[in-house]
């Protein structure tokens, strides 16, 4: 059973999460609720990696007041038109005066912007542009009621045992107050992905997941884990943006294909885009603008981990923004995008084992396994023109995947022989596995 993503977004969503606080906490408590999260805390002031755990940050209220009594600005309406990690203020002053504390976007009139203030203490309000030049002389009454005090950093990780104790992380941050794409549509597909790596019969990797607030959050997980995890890391995949216009997904690559020393993941990642290159696409990594895969990947740890997205950073206007809902994300497009992942790394995971054919003595009676003419393969995207599986094509693809899983070569190496993307092969190889026809075996020397 798939946990209904539209119902736990609607919770979430008007949480006022930063990067510490309840509403970081209150958020990973929700996915803890559907997936068995181990939430971690590090104390304020403690000293992770090159950066130090800042007080934690909560808000009581905070609003804005005109001339005329009317509310401008109130955190109750929309947590975006409080700056994030705003110091307490209670004051009055002049339009003039409180405009340097005024934050809109002439080129969205409409949307609230995000701002944030984590570390240089201020405080400020945010507002639709519109609204802001439609604000009249006179004095404005300012009364933010906020808190900074010792706390700690909180990050949740969850652990899925598989036959190897190699690792596959999967990460996403969660530390951005009401907003969709940007925010939620990560970690909600990083649920549909645990839920669908849960369901398999079998998994040769651990798989890590990572939920935590952007950057500060990656960093303290790896002062904690990072040591340990570098001796058994074998890939990884960064999650975000995953809803949107777009119907292509991309991968950003780890710095290890930036420095031209690809990982078992950047080159499947390269593999889907080259077989189907309507579908996915790749962008070069750089350690100047991104996601967690920039901690993940800085040269000290240089973990093979890729980042996915479909709508990314910097390609939609309502980046950052109140426009930025479950309109522009569209929950079926994380959900498409968090299958279509799972399958990849299902690829990944099968890629590290050798293919032994247990009957590699002439070629096997397929009808008295029910496998000839046709295999039911639901997720073979191959089809007919009718739409309908093309049972011909299944079965050439089972006798050379037959030929081919000599204890040599992984699903990618078989799959590019027989010039078909691997994922149309995972059915086929399932239904042998299932069979026992075909066995599966830690490939040698294998380097992630």
């Amino acid at each position: 059973m798939f946990t209904d993503l539209s119902t736990l977004y609607d919770r979430l969503f008007p949480l006022c999460r930063s990067i510490t606080g309840p509403g970081l906490r209150e958020s990973l408590e929700m996915f803890a609720e559907v997936m068995p999260l181990q939430i971690h805390g590090i104390a304020s002031g403690t000293p992770v990696l090159d950066w130090t755990v800042p007080p934690e940050w909560s808000v009581q209220s905070a609003r804005l007041i005109g001339p005329e009594g009317e509310v401008v600005c109130d955190f109750a309406d929309h947590n975006l038109h409080l700056v994030n990690y705003s110091c307490p203020y209670q004051g009055k002053m002049s339009l003039e005066e409180l405009q340097p504390h005024l934050h809109s976007l002439p080129h969205l009139p409409d949307a609230i912007p995000y701002v944030t203030s984590y570390y240089n203490p201020r405080w400020g309000f945010c507002l639709p542009h519109r609204q802001r030049m439609a604000l009249k002389e006179g004095e404005y009454t300012v009364d933010i009621r906020t808190s900074h005090y010792d706390g700690e950093v909180n990050f949740a990780t969850c652990e899925l045992p598989g036959d190897s104790d190699e690792v596959v992380l999967i990460s996403s941050y969660l530390c951005h107050p009401s907003m969709a794409n940007n925010e939620l549509s990560g970690p909600l597909g990083l649920l549909r992905m645990y839920e669908h790596l849960k369901a398999l019969p079998r998994r040769n990797y651990t798989y890590l997941f990572l939920l935590c607030p952007e950057t500060l959050g990656s960093i303290a997980f790896l002062s904690r884990f990072g040591q340990d995890l570098a001796q058994k890391i074998r890939g990884g995949l960064v999650l975000t943006c995953l809803g949107g216009h777009r119907d292509t997904l991309s991968f950003k690559m780890s710095r290890r294909d930036w420095l031209e020393e690809p990982s078992s993941i950047d080159r499947l990642a390269r593999r889907f885009a080259e077989t189907y290159p309507d579908q996915f696409e790749i962008r070069p990594f750089t350690p100047t603008s991104g996601s967690d895969e920039r901690q993940l990947c800085s040269p000290g740890f240089n973990f093979p981990v890729i980042q996915a997205a479909r709508t990314v950073y910097g390609q939609f206007v309502e980046y950052h923004t109140s426009a930025d809902d479950k309109r522009l994300m569209r929950i079926e497009q994380v959900e498409r995008a968090a299958d279509t992942l799972a399958e990849f790394m299902q690829v990944f995971d099968y890629d590290g084992l050798n293919l032994h054919n247990r009957q590699p003595y002439g070629e096997p009676q397929l009808g008295r396994r029910g496998l000839y003419p046709t295999i039911n393969s639901p997720m073979n995207r191959s089809s007919s023109a009718d739409g309908k599986t093309d049972s011909r094509q299944t079965l050439n693809r089972l006798l050379m995947c037959l030929s081919l899983c000599d204890g040599q070569r992984g699903l990618v190496e078989v799959s590019e022989k027989i010039g078909c993307g691997p994922d149309q092969l995972l059915p086929i190889l399932s239904e042998l596995i299932k069979q026992d026809m075909i066995s599966l075996s830690a490939a040698e020397d294998h380097q992630p």
